[in-house]
């Protein structure tokens, strides 16, 4: 959308890891408080900026990350998905501790969305169970637009 100036403006996307909820948002802040948006939904703690709108599967699991690809938070799915509960996976590399395969070591796509700054999107992978299975899934990956940087990862099991 073209502003009188001829410069962009964009209306920002967020979604919640937790419930998935949609929603957008002028400043990504609480109007009175000041601090960033929680969702009014379910209450997170926090919602993840996105750069186009995005309609996560009905069965998918968030997971957040770190700047650093350390997982920070794991939403509703994940356990149904993974076998892990939120306390086994957090603070480890969201590719090794879910085990994801299916990609070379040059084309991982946590690492390249990261680094670039770029969405991943359809990433056909397998993934590991806290059970040892593997399943096949597949992942987009959203880099963090904030100064905190991170990662969104959404994982959809497929058949």
């Amino acid at each position: 959308m073209e502003s009188l100036l001829g410069t962009v403006c964009r209306m920002p996307f967020f979604i919640c890891p937790n419930c998935k909820q949609r929603s957008v948002d002028h400043d990504g802040l609480q109007e009175i408080a000041n601090v960033p948006v929680a969702c009014e939904r379910c209450g997170f703690g926090f919602l993840f900026e996105l750069m186009d709108d995005y309609y996560p599967a009905p069965n998918a699991g968030f997971v957040v990350c770190d700047k650093e690809g350390r997982i920070i938070a794991a939403g509703r799915g994940v356990f149904e998905l993974t076998g892990y509960a939120e306390p086994d996976l957090l603070g480890g590399d969201v590719v090794e501790r879910l085990g994801l395969t299916g990609f070379t070591a040059d084309r991982n796509p946590a690492a390249l969305a990261l680094e670039w700054g770029v969405r991943r999107m359809g990433e056909r992978l397998d993934l590991r169970t806290h059970g040892g299975q593997m399943k096949h899934v597949t992942a987009d990956f959203f880099p963090a637009y904030d100064e905190d940087g991170g990662l969104l990862v959404a994982l959809t099991p497929r058949r």
